[in-house]
């Protein structure tokens, strides 16, 4: 949080926004330019006549066809030249599959344009190839300096140290998820050599296989069948578009230090022996879940009308570090790995509460979805489904990690 910065002259204070990295998705009844990243609503398909396979929107719980409850135009030509995207996050609507692995589901669709995957290789190999190395400057022949140290041998090239701080790279200002590379390092001193612990190709390719079965046997494909027609599938949520996102920004004040919740326990045995135990068996503090849900709600709170939270490769917001999905994702474990290639999967988008209530605006009952967030995890390579060719839409089923709301909270 940035700091208060006092204006002297007028003697109040200047608060200074905080901008992070992640774009804040609000619902609007006006599509503006983007009819195609909403909520709710009847999925838009890349081709449409080339639809998924329905069996990849069938609840997991129930069988039945689950509604679209987000739909976001996901193109990333920095990371993905050529890459056609969107993503699609569905939900059974029956309230008998709540709370259930399975009930929401989440595909990314891809189309690649011809020719970009040469393009992008040729991009990579550019971007990691290592710079000419500068010609050295003469040494120094002073044999004084030399022989007594009073300056190193080479101390005279000065800024032509290839691996000074102050050198600029443009490979490694345009690649800002760039790890460690060092766009400076020598070339290999001979085109056969091969580092004592590189694989040989065979065995990279056999390891990418493995890691390909152990994702399909995980969760294994379903066979494909045709997509329904709009009569045989269950009422779709109202639309409500989402244009413009803005980056998110947070208020320097820190949030108000809430009351300490408290719940009431009814329990017989302590009444009946006379009420042993007293105040400490009344109230308890549920100090954990409220830490973690007093984080997400105060973020939120800061932007209350966010209806999906997206950076990728970022870090998504927990709603709880208690239930599964935010014990794996706040101690370091990774989503599971690609179930189409095999590789990592990395955060994209996530949807926040404020959602539900879009959602279900028209809605009569009190009874609607009760998830806390949706987060989504995507392959980080956008593989093509196997056997789609470029120029093609393919469809791949991606990671949705539901945190669902506390009960006790609605005590």
């Amino acid at each position: 949080m940035a700091p208060y910065d006092s204006d002297s002259s007028g003697g109040e204070e200047e608060e200074e926004y905080t901008e992070t990295n992640v774009l804040l998705g609000y619902a609007s009844q006006d599509p503006d330019d983007d009819t195609i990243s909403r909520l709710g609503g009847r999925p838009e398909w890349l081709d449409p006549s080339s639809p998924p396979s329905a069996a990849l929107a069938r609840c997991k719980v129930c069988k039945d066809m689950m509604v679209l409850i987000l739909q976001l135009n996901g193109g990333l030509p920095d990371q993905f030249p050529g890459h056609e995207r969107r993503l699609y996050v569905f939900a059974c609507r029956k309230k008998t599959c709540r709370r259930k692995d399975g009930n929401i589901r989440v595909l990314r669709a891809v189309r690649i344009a011809p020719g970009s995957k040469v393009v992008a290789a040729k991009k990579e190999e550019k971007k990691s190839a290592p710079a000419a190395k500068p010609e050295p400057k003469p040494i120094s022949t002073n044999l004084g300096e030399t022989l007594f140290g009073a300056k190193p041998i080479g101390s005279s090239m000065g800024s032509a140290n290839p691996f000074a701080t102050g050198s600029s790279s443009a490979a490694a200002l345009s690649n800002p998820f760039a790890s460690s590379a060092n766009p400076f390092s020598k070339p290999a001193p001979a085109a056969e050599f091969k580092p004592a612990d590189s694989k040989p190709e065979e065995e990279e390719e056999a390891t990418t296989k493995e890691k390909i079965e152990e994702a399909a046997k995980a969760d294994p494909p379903e066979p494909a069948e045709p997509w329904p027609a709009e009569k045989d599938m269950p009422a779709p949520y109202p639309v409500s578009y989402l244009p413009d996102p803005e980056y998110e920004t947070l208020d320097p004040r820190p949030a108000p230090v809430p009351q300490a919740v408290q719940m009431d326990m009814d329990d017989p045995s302590s009444s009946a022996a006379g009420g042993g135990g007293g105040k400490e068996d009344k109230d308890v503090f549920e100090s954990s879940m409220d830490a973690d849900f007093q984080k997400f709600a105060d973020r939120l709170a800061q932007n209350p009308e966010q209806v999906i939270r997206y950076e990728f490769r970022g870090q998504p917001l927990l709603y709880s570090k208690t239930d599964a999905v935010g014990q794996n994702l706040s101690t370091g474990r990774s989503m599971s790995r690609c179930g189409n290639c095999g590789g990592a999967r990395v955060f994209e988008v996530q949807m926040t509460p404020h959602a539900i209530a879009e959602l279900e605006a028209e809605e009569l009952g009190l009874e609607g979805m009760d998830w806390g967030t949706v987060i989504v995890g995507v392959c980080d390579a956008d593989c093509q489904a196997r056997g789609v060719g470029e120029g093609e839409v393919g469809y791949v089923e991606e990671w949705a990690g539901v945190q669902w709301e506390e009960l006790t909270m609605r005590r």
